[in-house]
């Protein structure tokens, strides 16, 4: 106890000037000592209107939570916490069963949580695998960016990103796929074979993934003399996504229809398929189609769907073996350990 009153060192107090207290910023905020907790823990439990007034009363008191309180500790229990974006998407279940195979050959139980593309459950999610005390995380977020996932890291939660990773993780733990190599073999395949009109159907502007794939397919078109590229913007990448695409498409005049199509998933070459059938439009001889992911579905559509291969259940499972790895030693964090995975591609009848 110190002088004045006034407690230090303890679990969830402050250690800034005069040794300001959790409870004597509840007593000014007007809230529990609860409701300042979950501001600092679990923000996104609070309406944002109280989060401000909790936000702007520390401030003003420089209260500053300990480390040690804030500090992740995992439970007994071996288990581990998988959030992935949308299980809607077969690639995400793809990968949660990789993850999910090594951790049973090492005895341990995951939890799966689903985010549904919608960063707010995302927070909630990752909140309920924490408060669990999971041994560690692996994530493919919606958000990338998401400062959630730094403060998860600045409290020691090992994690480990698979398939996303945002500008926060540039010092964790990460398995991914070269996208930039996926899309340029793709391109090069269409080049090949004699296409000169190309388009990317997907969402680029706001999937950093979607973006490398069409790096990719640029270095190729750049290097191709009378090659010519366009980008057909969609919002999602679901079949019904990639109907709306391929009606698109239908829609141009014969002499400026693009011959070759390269897709930024698996769904949206499906739901492009089943347009360009609808219009009598004959694949690949009218005009090629090419995929990314290789779902299962991809070798038993009409045509068979030329796809860009990805490791899906290899992704999950050196995830895993990633973060078995990190949980021993936590400190090794900091230590960068990027693993990047080859795309191959799949050529069937639709290109």
């Amino acid at each position: 106890m110190n002088p004045d009153g006034t407690s230090s060192g303890a679990a969830g107090q402050g250690g800034g000037r005069g040794s300001v207290t959790i409870r004597e910023v509840a007593a000014l905020a007007g809230v529990s000592a609860g409701t300042v907790s979950n501001v600092l823990n679990r923000p996104y439990y609070v309406k944002e209107a109280t989060r401000e007034r909790v936000l702007q009363t520390i401030e003003e008191l420089d209260f500053q939570p300990t480390q040690k309180a804030r500090q992740f500790r995992p439970g007994r229990e071996r288990t581990l916490g998988i959030a992935v974006a949308n299980l809607d998407n077969p690639f995400f279940v793809d990968v949660a069963l990789g993850a999910e195979e090594v951790a049973r050959q090492h005895d341990i139980g995951v939890v799966i949580t689903n985010s549904g593309y919608d960063a707010e459950v995302e927070n909630q999610n990752l909140d309920l695998l924490v408060q669990h005390r999971v041994q560690g995380l692996i994530i493919s977020p919606v958000d990338e960016s998401s400062s959630r996932l730094q403060m998860l890291q600045d409290r020691g939660v090992p994690m480990v990103f698979v398939d996303r990773v945002g500008q926060n993780a540039t010092h964790g733990w990460s398995v991914v796929v070269d996208d930039e190599r996926g899309g340029a073999i793709a391109a090069k395949h269409l080049v090949d074979t004699g296409h000169r009109r190309i388009t990317l159907v997907g969402h680029p502007h706001t999937s950093p993934k979607v973006r490398a794939r069409l790096e990719g397919v640029r270095s190729v078109v750049k290097k191709s003399p009378g090659v010519q590229l366009e980008v057909l913007e969609t919002d999602s990448w679901t079949v019904d996504t990639g109907r709306e695409a391929g009606w698109q498409i239908t829609k141009t005049l014969p002499g400026q229809r693009p011959t070759g199509i390269i897709c930024a998933n698996d769904l949206l070459a499906l739901g492009a398929l089943q347009s360009f059938s609808s219009a009598g439009l004959r694949v690949p001889k009218d005009l090629a189609v090419i995929g990314y992911d290789d779902l299962e579905w991809s070798a038993v559509s009409t045509p068979a769907l030329t796809t860009v291969r990805q490791p899906r259940r290899l992704l999950g499972a050196t995830a895993v073996r990633m973060l078995l790895e990190l949980s021993r030693d936590v400190n090794a964090k900091p230590r960068h350990n990027h693993v990047v995975l080859q795309p191959e591609l799949v050529v069937r009848d639709s290109a």
